[in-house]
C-alpha cells in the first residue's frame, strides 16, 4: 500500500490539472472490476503497435531536438523522425542499434536512454521504457526468468482463482477524460512545445520546469532534455 501512494505521488502532474488527475484516479479505482480483465487485455495486446505509437508521440517533438551530427541511410534522425517512424526503427534494426532478441543491453540505442548518464536519460517513461525493452528483447529471456509478459499472466489468473469476494457495484458512469494514463502531463508537456513557432517561445515554456524543486519529476525530466536538445 505504501507503495502504491509513494507510485501516486510520484505521477502527480507538475504540468496541467491535479485535480483532474485525481479525479481519473478515483474513477480508476472504481472501475477496477469491470469490463475486460487484466488477462484478456494483455492477450489483446500489440507490442509492436504499442511501441510504434510511442516513437511516433515522442516524434512531434523528437523531430526539432536532434542534433544534424548522425545520419542513417543519407537522413539526419530529425528527418526520420519528422516523416517515417516505422521505416527509421527499421533502419536502426538494420544497422544494429537495435538487436531485436537480444538482450537490450546489447542495443545500443537502449543505451542512450537507461541510466543517469544516458544522453536521453528522461526522454521515455517508466512506462515506455518497459515496452521498448520487451519489444527489443522479443523472445530473449534471461536464464532461470519467465517473460515479463508470461509471469504476469500467471500471476493475475492465480489471483483471480483466488477471489472470493463478489464484484462491487457498477458506479456512475464517470465524466469524459481526454487521457487514461499517466504519462499524460508529458504528452500534455509535448504537444505545448510543439506547437510553439520558435525556439525562444519554447525556452520560456520550459525553463520553469528546470528549476530545483521540479527538475526532479518526469516532466522536469524531459523538460532538461528538450531544453538541452534547443542549443543543437
Amino acid at each position: 500500500a505504501k507503495k502504491a501512494v509513494q507510485s501516486l505521488l510520484d505521477a502527480w502532474p507538475q504540468v496541467g490539472d491535479s485535480a483532474e488527475f485525481y479525479r481519473r484516479v478515483r474513477n480508476g479505482y472504481r472501475l477496477n472490476d469491470l469490463g475486460a480483465s487484466t488477462v484478456s487485455v494483455i492477450g489483446d495486446f500489440d507490442l509492436d503497435r504499442e511501441v510504434q505509437r510511442i516513437f511516433e508521440k515522442k516524434a512531434a517533438v523528437g523531430q526539432f531536438v536532434h542534433s544534424d551530427y548522425c545520419r542513417f541511410e543519407g537522413r539526419t534522425v530529425n528527418q526520420w523522425l519528422g516523416e517515417d517512424v516505422e521505416q527509421f526503427l527499421a533502419v536502426l534494426d538494420k544497422r544494429g542499434w537495435i538487436k531485436r532478441g537480444h538482450d537490450p543491453q546489447e542495443s545500443r540505442f537502449w543505451q542512450l536512454i537507461v541510466g543517469e548518464q544516458a544522453p536521453m536519460f528522461g526522454v521515455f517513461s517508466a512506462y515506455e521504457q518497459q515496452m521498448i525493452h520487451d519489444w527489443i528483447a522479443a523472445d530473449w529471456q534471461a536464464e532461470g526468468k519467465r517473460s515479463p509478459r508470461g509471469a504476469l499472466l500467471q500471476r493475475q489468473a492465480a489471483f483471480n482463482a483466488r477471489r472470493a469476494a463478489p464484484a462491487p457495484a457498477v458506479p456512475q458512469p464517470a465524466e469524459h477524460a481526454s487521457g487514461n494514463d499517466f504519462d499524460e502531463e508529458l504528452q500534455l508537456l509535448e504537444q505545448q512545445v510543439a506547437r510553439l513557432p520558435d525556439r525562444a517561445a519554447r525556452m520560456r515554456l520550459l525553463l520553469p520546469l528546470l528549476a530545483p524543486q521540479r527538475h526532479h519529476s518526469a516532466a522536469g525530466l524531459l523538460a532538461t532534455r528538450l531544453f538541452n536538445g534547443l542549443f543543437n
